[in-house]
């Protein structure tokens, strides 16, 4: 399995276009909810992903302070095959490159409230009420070293 970071300024089209398909796949058309799932913020991200055998397993973005809210934060993350340990791999790079690359002390996202657990092994601790975002239940979540 290859483990994979990149710019946004760096990414091949190829590679783009499976991110982007995969992202689609899954927050759009498999949790049936229709949003502007590619947006501005990709432009300012590193995107991470696990690949095997030519297939897209696990991916997520990282998004530098002041993009999307004033913390670092990580977005957009998919596991293709859950419970196999991929979203923990995906996570533990996502919060490496966030510390490597944007100097993170503090990471903040909004996560599914379903995946709370995969979050909190990964060190997140929620912050929030739940709310929904899109239709789906989500909660605030925080990281710190």
């Amino acid at each position: 399995m290859e483990l994979t970071g990149k710019h946004f300024s760096e990414l091949t089209t190829e590679e783009l276009f499976d991110i982007y398909k995969l992202r689609v796949s899954v927050f759009v058309v498999e949790q049936n909810c229709p949003y502007q799932e590619v947006d501005s913020a990709d432009k300012t991200a590193y995107h991470i992903w696990l690949k095997e055998d030519g297939e897209l397993l696990a991916y997520l973005r990282v998004l530098p302070r002041g993009v999307v809210r004033e913390e670092v934060s990580l977005g957009r993350v998919i596991a293709v095959r859950r419970r196999c340990g991929l979203g923990s791999r995906i996570l533990a790079a996502g919060i490496r490159t966030a510390v490597e690359r944007f100097g993170a002390d503090c990471i903040v996202i909004e996560a599914q409230t379903y995946a709370r657990g995969l979050y909190e092994k990964a060190g997140f601790v929620q912050t929030s009420e739940e709310f929904l975002e899109d239709g789906i239940p989500h909660i605030q979540m925080t990281w710190r070293p």
